[in-house]
């Protein structure tokens, strides 16, 4: 049996790749020795200052507008108790086992951090509960994303302490129930731990960390379908000329386009400025002005690629960056900093950074399906395809549709993502008694970003099988190095739709190809110069899609 990778929580390295991989059981977690030793010190000094009788924010005092309200020493551990079950008050549907396990993930590395003040105890059953794989029961809907995630993480909170329901091997089950078949004693958590694991952005990260994951995959494959459809359409070389971009050179714009110039590379698809004023010329006939059917350049959806999805790869990168900093946070209140002797009331529980990443990346997700749905319908419109079938269809067109339902699929869901791209970061409630004045609504922005690339790959799936059926007409022989490569591994599993069978099959397949397997996770193995037609390995570290 192949044994499982580990990933070792710090506090300070945890990737989104990392978050993903461990929630979805590719990867289990194991706590860095000089971590703990950090929390060791945290959690010293903590109880010296308990000890001292120090007023110390939800450690001896209640919690938002009820801080002023000091806590007899006898009930401070009730008082975590309390905290989690009348917070755990959530509804909706629940977060998918492998999201939870990922938010348990987060919260227990921003824990491990050293800044918390939390017994290794709590630590070691948190790592114990991920690598069993028992996950939380988390309603979707509750927080405001301000004193962080108090609902999501109240419910995980309730698995701890052997309250609630929780998944295991596929199933709900009572949490109590669960424990005792596996011989697991719930936690008795002590001053502190109830408002260290309630009081952060893990929900909200791990979340946003399933949608980036996506969003990578998304676009890189929408530069392979930039390719394809450039090779399809004998698009013009040099709208992707190296030196059209140095002029104007945003960083993705210049990734994308040498991205897109390494998919098509040695194909004999493309057209060539230099070819063209000679043929053009050809058609010349006397009077000022002549016609040509030569396209002189190509539509938006086909020519500026690289400009379109510039800000896409970008605000991918900068989600990441903010995604991966709030992963590896102190996100918690008050933060505990033993060799400085020092207990910090604040706000680090704040999740603004992660609504606005999130918010951002709905538009950057909206902007890459109207880009695919455009390309989908330059394929289906008759008078537009440049000689393809209408509705690609290969049969009778009228007796048969082609592609004309699904188009519905590709346009319903991205007016559905224009809507989703609308900020929600910026539509604070006061709350809490106006304790919480100012909120982030950063959990609901992360929600909205998770639903948007799962439309994503409906449009993006779509696109693909439109690229097959044209590459079935016409061009599919002269593919350049990287899109044949790519092409040949795709149409291995490809049949030309002839209204033989039920549309809705092909794209159930063709999503789980794309999105639930390793092809699109790197694409440099098809630019190489060594052939190889052979996919990654596979993995089920996208099986959320």
């Amino acid at each position: 049996m192949t044994e499982i990778p580990v990933v070792v929580l710090n506090g300070y390295d945890l990737t989104v790749e990392d978050i993903v991989a461990i929630g979805v059981g590719d990867k289990k977690v194991a706590l860095e020795p000089a971590a703990l030793e950090r929390c060791r010190a945290s959690r010293g000094f903590l109880e010296e200052e308990v000890a001292a009788r120090r007023i110390i924010y939800g450690v001896n005092t209640s919690f938002g507008p009820m801080c002023n309200k000091i806590i007899e020493d006898a009930e401070i551990e009730a008082l975590q108790v309390n905290l989690i079950r009348s917070h755990a008050a959530g509804l909706g549907d629940p977060l998918k086992p492998y999201v939870a396990t990922a938010v348990m993930a987060v919260r227990l590395n921003t824990l491990v951090k050293g800044f918390s003040g939390v017994r290794l105890e709590l630590l070691h059953f948190m790592q114990n509960l991920i690598n069993t794989g028992i996950a939380s029961y988390i309603p979707e809907c509750g927080s405001v994303g301000a004193s962080g995630d108090l609902i999501h993480l109240a419910h995980l909170a309730l698995t701890i302490i052997g309250e609630g329901k929780a998944y295991y091997q596929g199933e709900l089950h009572d949490t109590a129930a669960l424990f005792q078949r596996l011989g697991i004693t719930p936690m008795r958590l002590s001053f502190k731990e109830g408002i260290a694991l309630m009081n952060g952005t893990s929900a909200m990260t791990a979340l946003a960390a399933f949608a980036l994951f996506g969003a990578k995959k998304l676009y890189r494959l929408g530069c392979v379908t930039g390719a394809f459809a450039l090779e399809i359409f004998g698009g013009i070389d040099d709208a992707f000329d190296e030196d059209l971009h140095l002029v104007k050179p945003h960083a993705g714009q210049l990734k994308v386009a040498e991205t897109v110039r390494s998919l098509y590379a040695g194909s004999g698809n493309i057209t060539l400025r230099k070819d063209m004023h000679e043929l053009i010329r050809s058609h010349e006939t006397e009077g000022p002005v002549y016609e040509t059917t030569i396209n002189v350049q190509d539509v938006y959806s086909i020519r500026c690629t690289p400009q379109i999805l510039a800000p896409v790869l970008e605000a991918i990168s900068y989600a990441t960056t903010v995604i991966e900093t709030e992963a590896n946070s102190s996100n918690d209140n008050p933060i505990i900093i033993p060799e400085k002797k020092k207990i910090i009331h604040g706000g680090n529980f704040h999740g603004q950074s992660v609504g606005f990443a999130m918010d951002t990346l709905c538009m950057a997700i909206a902007t890459l399906c109207t880009l695919s749905e455009r390309r989908i319908n330059k394929f289906l419109d008759r008078s537009l395809n440049e000689g393809l079938p209408e509705f690609l269809i290969p049969g009778t067109p009228g007796l048969t549709m082609g592609f004309m339902g699904a188009q519905y699929l590709a346009t319903s869901t991205t007016a559905e993502n224009r809507q989703l791209a609308n900020p929600v970061s910026t539509n604070s409630i006061s709350c809490n008694a106006s304790n919480q004045d100012v909120v982030s609504m950063g959990t609901v922005a992360a929600r909205k970003a998770f639903r948007s690339v799962s439309n994503a790959k409906h449009i993006l799936t779509l696109e693909v099988l439109a690229d097959l059926q044209a590459l079935s007409f016409r061009n599919a022989e002269r593919l350049g190095t990287g899109t044949g490569r790519i092409y040949r591994i795709l149409n291995a599993h490809f049949s030309v739709y002839d209204n033989k069978r039920v549309f809705h099959d092909d794209l159930v397949k063709f999503r789980k190809l794309l999105f639930s397997s390793q092809i699109f996770d790197d694409l440099s193995p098809y630019l190489c110069e060594a052939p190889s037609d052979a996919p990654p390995a596979g993995s089920h570290a996208e099986l959320y899609a």
